[in-house]
């Protein structure tokens, strides 16, 4: 296996100090919640310290990344034949030759070569933290608990497995007691293991060089299904001062537990511990993820208190992965808002709800998600019903809403994407080589391309995409702080380059003005933050993108246009949204050659403009971002079909679906107005 070597000098052995406490998480009925002190926690500490990077940009660099990625550490991947680790993981994205599934006669190496086109700035590799041990435990020989029944069962099932996935679908989260003992200590002692792997796999990786060429950061994932509905979170950590066990939903059933645990154990444990949740895949959440819920609040100012928490943890959603995208939905109700046609873009959902519906429903007989005054209680289960509150653009609106009756934005986001990736190769999002995301379940093109569920790896998901930060270093503080400040953006992944400021007296012939970050950083406020209001003036955008120029393996396609999505609320409480066309050409004609992915048309290598909202009305609340769409482009199983062979070719490349074309396209950061 060719490899990049890791920075050898990041190799220590991390240290573990007992510096914290480690509670009891209770109160899961939504009543109070509480730390106990009933047992010792442990806190690894952050050992090294990077030199100063070489390449630091006080008006900040555009780096590319990918945080949510899982290797062979996660159950559900290793259960579909996944065998890369974290290790693995890294040395693919940092431009290393690894293999896939199909696996050797042993089953534990893969025989499939890939190597990512473009390697990555930074990553984190975010395995599913609830089954840590229970992995460990059943893959390990050397654990007694290997030969059990429970572990037997593990290592020769295939996929998720049902009672397994139970344990965290359940209201009240379980381990199983036969495997990890009645008080969960086994599978906890096995996770403690797997966390200094993952730890010691980032480290070895990091470049603390002045060089600065590639970042890691600590993270994993905690993995909510509750009742079905995907509430998933990425936990990422600034350094190696983490807790020495992830705080999973089994701890923290409910996401206000989790905000809770990561602020007492992390932000106030009186060490340099520093920690952010960027939440994903909301489009299959039922609407639980962005619901109007408070458990356990007894009026305005304990409501209050919860969504500020909530904006102190998550100040970043994920908006693309390769389950589809959670932007919009055009006909959701609650929302007032023109059509628009890049709200189609990769709708996973309409394959989800299909296939989960215990109906066996069509997406034209979907319901809408049943909500109640009484907060999170829809009796939905599974990827169901239909909400504007499972979509981050309609919930950026109903934040301002919410803003307006309590007085703090709960959706106060900035905007990422990642891959979501269980092969272990983040950042590998071309769709022209697209390998697939799932081990044994889309090792092959038919699989890929099939739009069938006897295929979970199948063309209803997409490679993902990646999140962009402007950030003055490649460093992995200064990448942390960047995304806490919300200085970041998503795309579908092209490396396309979108920016956004706010401000009140931009220049209109600012794009041409070789000082136009200083002013633009000088006289405004970029993406991510909010705009102070100014009597008697519409505020300017500056909005800028540079088209990604492609790479060896595939071209980079141009911009077709830039625009600028508009939320606000109307004077009578009411959540309205716009899109205007602010740059560029929405008629230029590009069009693309589904049979042979050959493009056509005309397109802009970059675009920039100064806009000053045309409809704007001081007195209501308001947030803006920025949307570059690329020309149409082929997806990875039109382009994949288009290059197989006759004899290769399956039968699944003749699937309608796989005729329609992309748009790719990256998402600025929002930047809000609030009234004086």
């Amino acid at each position: 296996m060719s490899i990049v070597k890791p920075n050898m000098a990041a190799q220590i052995k991390i240290g573990i100090t007992t510096i914290l406490t480690f509670g009891v998480l209770t109160g899961c009925d939504g009543g109070k919640f509480e730390l106990g002190d009933n047992s010792a926690r442990q806190m690894v500490e952050a050992p090294v310290l990077e030199e100063p990077c070489i390449d630091n940009n006080p008006l900040r660099n555009a780096y590319f990344g990918d945080v949510h990625v899982h290797t062979g550490y996660s159950a559900d991947g290793w259960k579909y034949g996944v065998r890369t680790t974290p290790q693995d993981a890294y040395n693919y994205a940092f431009g290393g030759e690894i293999y896939l599934f199909p696996n050797d006669a042993s089953g534990e190496k893969g025989t499939r070569p890939v190597r990512i086109d473009r390697p990555l700035d930074f990553m984190a590799v975010t395995d599913h933290a609830e089954f840590y041990g229970e992995s460990r435990l059943c893959t390990d020989p050397q654990y007694p608990e290997f030969n059990g029944e429970y572990c037997t069962k593990f290592r020769t099932g295939y996929g998720r497995d049902f009672m397994q996935a139970l344990g965290i679908i359940s209201p009240i989260p379980f381990r199983p007691e036969s495997l990890c003992g009645e008080d969960g200590a086994a599978c906890k002692g096995a996770a403690t293991t797997v966390w200094q792997d993952t730890i010691q796999a980032a480290e070895d990786w990091n470049d603390t060089s002045a060089n600065c060429e590639r970042a890691t950061l600590v993270a994993y994932e905690y993995s909510s299904v509750r009742l079905g509905s995907n509430l998933h979170r990425n936990v990422i950590f600034r350094n190696t001062t983490v807790p020495a066990i992830p705080i999973s939903t089994i701890e923290a059933p409910r996401d206000y537990q989790l905000w809770r645990a990561l602020k007492k154990d992390c932000l106030e444990s009186g060490t340099d511990c520093d920690v952010l949740a960027i939440p994903h895949n909301s489009n299959i959440s039922n609407g639980r993820m962005f619901s109007i819920d408070y458990p356990g609040a007894s009026g305005v100012e304990e409501q209050r208190e919860i969504a500020a928490l909530r904006m102190e943890i998550e100040p970043v959603v994920e908006v693309m992965q390769h389950k589809g995208d959670s932007e919009c939905h055009n006909n959701v109700p609650g929302v007032i808002a023109d059509y628009d046609a890049l709200c189609e873009n990769e709708k996973f959902e309409v394959f989800a709800f299909e296939k989960s519906s215990m109906l066996k429903r069509t997406f034209d007989e979907i319901n809408e998600c049943w909500e109640s005054s009484l907060g999170d209680i829809s009796l939905a289960l599974g990827p169901t019903c239909l909400s504007r509150l499972s979509y981050v653009r309609h919930a950026l609106v109903e934040g301002l809403k919410e803003e307006e009756r309590i007085g703090v934005n709960p959706f106060k986001f900035g905007l990422s994407s990642s891959t979501d990736t269980h092969n272990g190769i983040g950042g590998g999002v071309t769709e022209k080589t697209f390998p697939g995301h799932l081990g044994t379940a889309d090792d092959e093109l038919r699989e890929r391309a099939s739009w069938t569920f006897e295929f979970d790896g199948n063309s209803s998901n997409s490679p993902g995409g990646l999140i962009g930060v402007w950030s003055p270093e490649n460093s992995r503080a200064a990448i942390f702080d960047s995304i806490k400040s919300k200085e970041v953006f998503s795309t579908t992944g092209p490396r396309i380059q979108p920016r956004l400021f706010g401000g009140w007296s931009y220049d209109e012939n600012l794009c041409g003005d070789p000082a136009m970050l200083v002013t633009a950083y000088a006289d405004g406020v970029p993406m991510g933050q909010d705009l102070p209001a100014k009597a008697g003036v519409a505020p300017t955008f500056l909005a800028t993108a540079l088209a990604d120029t492609g790479s060896s393996v595939q071209a980079g396609t141009p911009l077709q246009r830039l625009q600028i999505v508009k939320g606000w609320v109307d004077a009578e409480g009411q959540g309205r949204e716009k899109v205007f066309d602010v740059a560029g050409d929405a008629n230029n004609g590009a069009s693309v050659n589904t049979d042979t992915c050959e493009q056509t048309g005309i397109g802009f290598n970059q675009l920039c403009t100064v806009w000053t909202d045309p409809e704007f009305n001081s007195s209501q609340r308001a947030v803006y971002y920025a949307r570059a769409v690329e020309n149409p482009s082929c997806r990875y199983a039109t382009w994949q079909c288009s290059l197989a062979s006759a004899e290769d070719r399956p039968e699944s490349c003749d699937d309608p679906r796989n005729k329609v074309p992309l748009q790719e396209r990256a998402l600025t950061s929002p930047i809000w107005y609030t009234p004086q």
